[in-house]
């Protein structure tokens, strides 16, 4: 975790595959690439997820909506990576029931019946059987559900996970594999040869005082897997090249569990502008969502428009017996999907663009990958090694990933309270709090989580701002974003002195955060 050793580490010696971008998909192919034996080095501008891939609706799944359009392909590929990466972190990923409510007389068999096919496509890496049910047992399962013209109902299976916490795992994988993964460290330049061959990358520290203020890395390939930025580093090698992203923003509203009432999750499977929409449980929360917004500009923070606020609470209200309102709100956030464009596609109508990815090679060698979704991280990564190695004869084994247990791997999970996140490494967490006076005091008193838990992320999990802890560590700016707020300063004092910082660091922490915070509040 030291910068400094890294940035010289980085730029003192030729890598095999330097990737750039730290959401899922870069994570994903910088695990791949060291397992298979090749010297690997993935380079994050921010922080690691802090884009799309910490904005997730926390879903592990195949994709109904993708089965309706016809997507057979799309959905099998992704529903066999949902039983991978239930077995490989099982401490991160979990079995859920999602519930389909019927409102009319035919909609339980034929809910029933395509949902049996989608669980034919999961083959021996099902999660469970999908059943038609009473009514009595859909109000069971969702409490808060509308009484009024329910018939009945039908569950399935599909995945839930926490979504930054499975990036952190990916990039301490990664990098107990022998790979160096770098956040806060901007690519500013592609570097070439005088044939025009791309060897390498010209990069920032983007935290000044920590470390380099620019330094070089040299490789034998770039893998630009930047998500909504893939259009921006493709014009650092070829300027003209046409756009290869359609970015489409999606908003999630985090309300109490209440709204729900129980442990299933809701889905709502067509609303007024033709998506779907999800109620899931989520540490003691419900999340609702989702939009399908198209969008010009890509942004590391995007915000929520006012018509989406509206529009999920409008569709929510309509199925839940408690109508949610903007006072209950919790949080409100945004994320982009790098969509891979089409020449045909309406960027009016993003839900209709396939998740499939793309990859693409340029003629001086830059490989870029965009499209697809969390739960086909691994599969993107295995596919564009797969033909980086091939391109490049490159001296590498197998992938192995499908089959790679994850860091903190542990089976034996205990949902009942949050460290379970943490998997094996609650160990670690505990050995704090038992070696460093106060260590065990919480943040803030309505949430469990402790100074060794902001200790643990600066110590153990790349953790270099109040940011980084609170929003993708231990997720309270998910949970509550005002009790975030009111945490900022005491994270800010306890990283401080992990981190040798004096209190002009704390009071600037404290207040950047306090800003950031503000556009999770819904006043």
């Amino acid at each position: 975790m030291d910068r400094s050793e890294n940035f010289k580490k980085a730029s003192s010696q030729e890598w095999d595959v330097i990737v750039i971008g730290g959401g899922a998909t870069g994570l994903g192919i910088a695990l791949d690439s060291v397992t298979r034996g090749l010297k690997t080095i993935l380079l994050e501008q921010a922080d690691f997820s802090k884009g799309t891939s910490s904005r997730s609706t926390k879903l592990v799944h195949g994709g109904v909506r993708y089965l309706q359009q016809g997507d057979v392909l799309l959905v099998r590929e992704a529903l066999h990576e949902r039983g991978r990466m239930l077995r490989n972190a099982p401490h991160l990923v979990e079995d859920m029931r999602f519930i389909i409510g019927q409102y009319r007389w035919w909609e339980r068999a034929f809910y029933t019946i395509g949902l049996t096919f989608y669980d034919l496509l999961a083959g021996s890496l099902g999660f469970g059987k999908s059943l038609p049910l009473s009514k009595k047992t859909v109000m069971s399962e969702i409490p808060g559900l509308r009484e009024e013209k329910l018939m009945g109902g039908v569950v399935y299976h599909d995945g839930q996970f926490d979504d930054s916490r499975m990036a952190v795992t990916l990039a301490l994988s990664a990098q107990d594999a022998g790979a160096l993964c770098i956040n806060y460290a901007k690519v500013k330049s592609l570097l070439k040869d005088s044939s025009g061959k791309i060897r390498g990358v010209s990069a920032v520290d983007t935290l000044p005082g920590e470390g380099e203020e620019t330094f070089d890395v040299k490789g034998k390939v770039v893998v630009n897997a930047t998500g909504v930025f893939v259009d921006e580093i493709m014009s650092m090698d070829e300027p003209e090249t046409s756009r290869k992203v359609q970015p489409s923003q999606g908003v999630h509203l985090v309300v109490d569990a209440s709204f729900l009432g129980g442990k299933s999750a809701l889905m709502i499977p067509k609303t007024s502008d033709g998506r779907v929409l999800f109620g899931v449980p989520w540490h003691n929360r419900t999340i609702l969502g989702t939009t399908d917004t198209p969008v010009k500009d890509c942004s590391l923070e995007p915000r929520a428009l006012q018509e989406e606020i509206d529009f999920i609470l409008g569709q929510a209200g309509q199925y839940l017996s408690k109508k949610p309102t903007r006072r209950d709100v919790l949080c409100v956030y945004a994320g982009l999907r790098p969509l891979a464009a089409t020449n045909h596609s309406d960027p009016k109508k993003t839900k209709e663009i396939s998740r499939s990815h793309k990859i693409y090679k340029s003629n001086s060698g830059l490989y870029s990958i965009t499209g697809g979704k969390w739960t086909t991280y691994r599969f993107m990564a295995e596919d564009i090694l797969n033909k980086i190695t091939k391109d490049l004869s490159l001296s590498a084994g197998p992938c192995v990933t499908k089959d790679y247990k994850l860091h903190g791997y542990k089976t034996d999970v205990d949902r009942s309270g949050w460290d379970y996140v943490y998997g094996s490494d609650i160990d670690k967490i505990n050995d704090i709090i038992s070696k460093d006076a106060g260590a065990g005091e919480k943040i803030h008193e309505n949430f469990p989580f402790t100074k060794a838990h902001v200790i643990f992320a600066v110590r153990g999990e790349f953790a270099r701002t109040v940011e980084d802890v609170l929003a993708r560590r231990i997720r309270m700016l998910f949970m509550d974003a005002r009790a975030a707020r009111e945490s900022a300063e005491t994270v800010a004092k306890v990283m401080a002195k992990e981190l040798s910082k004096d209190d002009a660091w704390v009071a600037a922490q404290t207040q950047d955060f306090q800003r950031l915070a503000d556009g999770y509040i819904l006043d």
